[in-house]
């Protein structure tokens, strides 16, 4: 058999890896000059950085075990404390129903908790919608302080036009009463999947998993190309037998494996049906621009990362590289922040210049105060188009029609962010990658579209300080 993998990011590597590790012929199309995909690893200004905040933590074993058989003894655990940045004040994430009261102040704790009640008293039902769905669990207040402005920075939607799975993927279960309830009996078996304040780091970057498992690849004798990017997918009606190269070469396989997003994948099948062209240019994709400051100052503030909460602001996050792991910042005393804007293709900041962009966040970052009097160095702009599927209302159906007709073609797997149209974290897309090479390599047919960022296991383990332990 001969696979090809298009993408090298945390799904489609892992497929290799685990391929070559069974020695099954691999090859990986890269489109950029580099291994890691959204995950990937940059070197700036003499440190390292990651493209925003990527924290690993899962309890699948399956998953945490491929990740320390990569990684080795070469990571740390790291605390996690990331926050909410709301009026110049800091609000813990996950909420503390406790801090956030105090923080707010007694008339506006007391509008929250009215708010809160008034919802128990008349709880919505059957909310198909963002907004309706933390409203119930929160109360509307809140809701218009920690939810709303940060969500439609993020999707550039209205909350209410966003499809409830955001937020029970993201948020699950999590309410103010659970909120309460964690505070009160924390650490007597209540703690909430979604308050993990611990993960393990490698000390190289988020980056060093996949390229460890590229040269992998390679060292098995099989190719990893990079700046080598996929025109589409070679298909005879239903059947997929290659690929063709932006170059226009073409490559025979027997089985293609893609990360590309799910639509541009799509849309250059021959002889696609009408009603499945339609529903994958139903399916949207959002841009980030990430833009990085080189700060000449060590202890600006302890969070790995703050949601910017506050509506005056366009930034959505803004990530200090300096409370990572010290590996990062290899020696300097200096810090490096990555300031997060999200954005369609038509929007005005993703048509901005490098210059102007630097300048719109150097301002930003000063308007917060985070950076005090700290003279801010230089800039660097990475944009990062098509990284968050967008949980439109009614995206659903289009993704089921388009997900059916991948099933009923042979020689396909879609995995990943891009590729599955689905909002993973790493862990997510490792399993993807790891199921994927399993029903290749052993025959196995896990279905690959059921894997979400709310999938459940029967047996659970998570990476310590120490190795893999039991998890309770």
């Amino acid at each position: 058999m001969k696979v090809a993998v298009i993408g090298a990011g945390p799904a489609g590597i892992t497929a290799a890896y685990e391929l070559a590790k069974r020695n099954v012929h691999v090859d990986v199309y890269e489109a950029s000059p580099h291994i890691g995909g959204l995950a990937r690893t940059i070197a700036l200004w003499d440190q390292k950085v990651d493209l925003g905040p990527h924290r690993f933590f899962s309890n699948d074993p399956r998953v945490n075990k491929v990740w320390l058989e990569v990684v080795g003894s070469d990571y740390l655990m790291v605390d996690r404390l990331t926050r909410i940045y709301y009026k110049k004040r800091f609000f813990y994430y996950p909420l503390k129903a406790f801090d956030a009261l105090r923080n707010l102040g007694p008339f506006e704790a007391l509008r929250c908790i009215f708010s809160y009640l008034v919802q128990i008293v008349s709880p919505r039902k059957n909310s198909d919608n963002f907004q309706d769905w933390v409203v119930s669990r929160f109360g509307r207040r809140l809701f218009e302080i920690f939810f709303k402005s940060y969500t439609e920075k993020l999707w550039g939607i209205s909350c209410k036009d966003l499809d409830v799975d955001f937020a029970a993927q993201r948020i699950k279960k999590l309410s103010l009463f659970e909120a309460v309830k964690n505070a009160i009996f924390r650490g007597k078996g209540n703690q909430h999947k979604t308050l993990v304040d611990r993960f393990a780091y490698p000390t190289g970057g988020t980056g060093m998993v996949y390229e460890r498992m590229a040269d992998f690849v390679k060292a098995k004798g099989f190719g990893v190309f990079l700046n080598t990017a996929v025109k589409k997918i070679l298909n005879d009606r239903n059947v997929v037998y290659g690929l063709e190269l932006a170059d226009g070469a073409q490559k025979k396989y027997d089985h293609v494996i893609s990360t590309m997003p799910l639509t541009t994948m799509v849309l250059g099948f021959n002889n696609l049906p009408p009603e499945i062209k339609s529903a994958a240019q139903g399916l949207k994709f959002r841009n980030t621009i990430l833009i990085y400051l080189h700060v000449d100052a060590k202890d600006l503030f302890p969070d790995n990362w703050l949601y910017i909460h506050s509506p005056e602001l366009l930034m959505g996050r803004m990530t200090n590289f300096r409370n990572w792991v010290p590996h990062l910042c290899q020696g300097k005393d200096t810090t490096i922040l990555a300031l997060e804007y999200w954005c369609y293709d038509h929007d005005q900041i993703w048509k901005e210049n490098d210059s102007e962009l630097i300048e719109h966040a150097k301002q930003e970052a000063q308007k917060t105060g985070l950076v005090g009097s700290a003279k801010i160095l230089d800039g660097f702009v990475h944009r990062i188009s098509k990284c968050y599927p967008v949980y439109e209302r009614g995206y659903k159906e289009p993704l089921q029609a388009v997900a059916k007709f991948l099933n009923s073609v042979s020689g396909i797997t879609a995995i990943g962010r891009y590729g599955a149209f689905k909002y993973n974290n790493q862990d997510h897309s490792i399993l993807m990658g790891l199921l994927a090479a399993e029903n290749l390599a052993e025959g196995k047919s896990h279905d690959l579209w059921s894997i979400n960022t709310d999938y459940e296991y029967q047996e659970k383990a998570v990476i310590t300080g120490v190795g893999l332990q039991p998890s309770l």
